[in-house]
């Protein structure tokens, strides 16, 4: 992912995998929704999709029946797995191997000259910005059978090598394990015949006889995991393993009275998960750790490659965006505590999940004789409510960024009577959280599209102007192009260099490479003339002119859907700034004059290399 993202923004890469060959089978598997988003901004969903995946959308409980005496499993509820409150647009988890993932990501590598060298491994690193300030990291790296070596010079070096991190034992960082309880789990991929309802369903089945998990798969496959020990057993061993059959003897004594017979096993493994987090994501700013090496947990909620994407999409935007000379190299402070953070609530929620999952359930018996305490009740459902509060955090759209330079706050350096506050103003934007999905008509092709996905994952922030209605916000349109267009301006001060010679086909950069501006209008799209409504600075974007003329079921009554989902007034609008990652930086109002824009260059001017908007005094 972070490979994939810089050598697009056009930077060198040197990209070692100590295996010999992409993941065969097996390993990682589940794309949550908020994830699918991303693959869509960055055109490699429909290469993923093109693999059959299963596609979760709900998530079926099986426990013992109430009823004492009679063994087997019954269903005892179904939830979905991104249930309406969420304003989803893929509502489901995907699910297929790792290795179809990697190999859409390795294929888009390619395109851009990079190969992944194999089986190649680090020996040794050291990071100096003393000695050499423009290439501080110098790595050691030899192939896996020692035959060859090289030394490499490099501006960063990242360590996405998983749980046993070679780059963080040198850096001598530390784990905090969260949770002392360990489990053993072991996980199988194959094709089964079985008359199981819900074999096609994610499912989890607690039973006298253990706990068992159910995930459907691409090509007729299922996954289960099945807990194999667990660290409060008399005679626990971490090391303790299963035999495949021994494990399928166990899957059929919990799916009683359901029969189940594998076809083939396309893979088997069994690990002891034990919960930690890294102290540190990085100690220089300079060599960084991202995914299992900093977040290890259990594979129950299908978080650890969609939190790895999200480590590495949010490191990549910052590196380019201190590289390509537009911020200031502070901002790369930003991506251990925004990320330590979403870590950190991943375990504690993991954690409750896991033990729900591994603890057996009481036996039906002595459901029986306690029933009447009505104590049990509360026993039962635990799992299940957990698992519905942590719908959000799960399918990724729950995530959020605390305050900081990039993410307004009250505290924030920019005070502004325009900036709208969410505590106060009424705005269901946050700062921090992800920018709201919603459906708008670009005007210039009558095309109905999501407004979230009409920016690519280009590096740039993107700057959403709700227009509001063209009557009412006319003034205030020409004076935000007027003070954009100022010297100075957070907009004039990074203006792209061949500016002059751009194609006239450019849609998202014509002007600076750091900003791509969309414009929404409160009207239905045939009362909008871009060459009378829009000043021509933002008319360049003409790809980027929409219409809020769609009806969206949130909010029934609105004339402006998306102005009123983002809670702007449908007749005044605002400015919406987009980090390049999705998350929501700072919203300001849309006024007559030169606030609006003095407000975005306080925002843009706390982190940007140049000071924004003192020429205006001058002029």
């Amino acid at each position: 992912m972070l490979s994939t993202c810089l050598a697009r923004w056009g930077y060198k890469i040197k990209h070692i995998d100590n295996r010999a060959e992409p993941t065969p089978t097996g390993r990682a598997d589940g794309i949550q929704p908020r994830s699918l988003d991303l693959l869509r901004n960055m055109g490699l969903k429909s290469a993923i999709m093109a693999h059959k995946p299963a596609r979760v959308y709900e998530v079926a409980f099986w426990d013992p029946p109430k009823t004492g005496g009679q063994g087997g499993i019954v269903r005892t509820g179904t939830w979905a797995s991104c249930p309406n409150f969420i304003d989803a647009r893929y509502p489901f988890t995907t699910l297929l191997h790792q290795g179809m993932i990697e190999r859409v990501f390795i294929g888009d590598l390619q395109k851009n000259g990079v190969q992944v060298q194999r089986p190649w491994t680090i020996k040794g690193f050291t990071s100096d910005e003393k000695a050499n300030p423009e290439y501080p990291v110098e790595v050691q790296l030899e192939h896996v059978d020692g035959e060859a070596r090289e030394t490499v010079r490099a501006k960063y070096l990242f360590g996405g090598e998983g749980a046993r991190s070679f780059i963080r034992d040198q850096l001598k960082i530390g784990i905090t394990h969260k949770d002392p309880i360990a489990y053993v789990w072991g996980v199988m991929d194959g094709v089964v015949k079985t008359d199981f309802p819900d074999i096609k369903m994610k499912c989890t089945i607690h039973s006298e006889h253990g706990s068992i998990m159910v995930i459907p798969r691409e090509d007729n496959m299922v996954r289960l995991y099945i807990q194999i020990a667990s660290s409060t057993d008399p005679d626990f061993n971490p090391r303790k393993t299963a035999t495949v059959e021994e494990v399928q003897a166990s899957a059929k004594r919990i799916l009683q009275p359901y029969s189940i017979e594998w076809e083939r096993v396309e893979w088997y493994s069994v690990y002891p998960i034990g919960q930690g987090i890294s102290d540190k994501y990085t100690l220089d700013h300079r060599v960084f750790l991202g995914g299992d090496a900093c977040h290890t947990h259990s594979p129950k909620a299908g978080q650890g490659m969609n939190t790895a994407f999200l480590d590495a999409l949010n490191l990549a935007w910052k590196i380019h965006a201190v590289e390509a000379g537009f911020a200031d190299r502070s901002i790369l402070e930003t991506y251990e505590p925004e990320r330590k953070e979403v870590a950190e609530t991943l375990l504690s929620f993991d954690n409750k999940y896991a033990k729900l999952f591994s603890q057996r359930p009481p036996a039906a018996s002595d459901i029986a004789a306690a029933t009447s305490t009505g104590k049990t009740e509360e026993a039962e459902n635990e799992f299940i409510k957990t698992f519905k509060e942590s719908c959000a955090f799960t399918s990724g759209y729950g995530v959020f960024y605390k305050a900081n330079a990039l993410n307004w706050s009250a505290s924030h350096p920019a005070q502004s009577h325009v900036i709208l506050d969410p505590a106060t103003a009424g705005t269901r934007l946050q700062p921090g959280r992800l920018y709201i999905n919603s459906d708008v008509t670009r005007v210039t092709d009558a095309n109905v599209v999501h407004l979230e996905q009409e920016v690519p994952l280009n590096g740039s922030f993107r700057i959403f102007v709700f227009a509001g209605k063209p009557s009412v916000t006319a003034r205030a349109l020409k004076d935000l192009a007027a003070n954009m267009s100022r010297k100075g301006s957070f907009y004039s001060a990074y203006t792209r260099p061949d500016a002059e010679t751009v194609s006239h086909h450019e849609k998202h950069n014509p002007h600076s490479m750091f900003y791509t501006v969309c414009t929404v209008f409160s009207a239905p799209r045939a009362q909008i003339e871009i060459s009378r409504d829009v000043p021509a600075l933002l008319a360049r974007y003409v790809d980027h002119i929409y219409a809020d003329d769609r009806w969206d079921r949130h909010v029934p009554d609105a004339k402006a859907a998306a102005h009123a989902k983002m809670g702007l007034d449908e007749e005044r609008g605002g400015v919406v700034v987009v980090r390049p990652d999705g998350y929501v930086g700072v919203v300001v109002k849309l006024e007559e004059g030169s606030a609006t824009v003095d407000a975005l260059n306080a925002y843009f001017g706390s982190f940007t290399t140049k000071k924004l908007g003192e020429t205006q005094a001058q002029l």
